[in-house]
């Protein structure tokens, strides 16, 4: 998808409920897999202001479909 002016539009940030949502796992699976190193892992924005980036979320949702298959 392409913004206005031709450029692609900037990387969409998702807050945690999003992300557990999209991915069917709970606060602790997800914060568990990131120090796994086996999900994304979350930029701080603040101090109790954490989010993910949209594209990175959705090939890890990708990945895990590919391997299931």
């Amino acid at each position: 998808m392409r913004g206005r002016c031709g450029c692609a539009p900037p990387p969409r940030l998702l807050r945690l409920p999003e992300v557990m949502d999209r991915v069917g796992l709970r606060r602790s699976a997800i914060y568990q897999r990131m120090s796994e190193g086996r999900f994304p892992k979350c930029r701080t924005l603040g101090p109790k202001c954490s989010v993910w980036v949209e594209t990175e979320i959705n090939e890890w949702v990708r990945s895990v479909a590919e391997n299931k298959s």
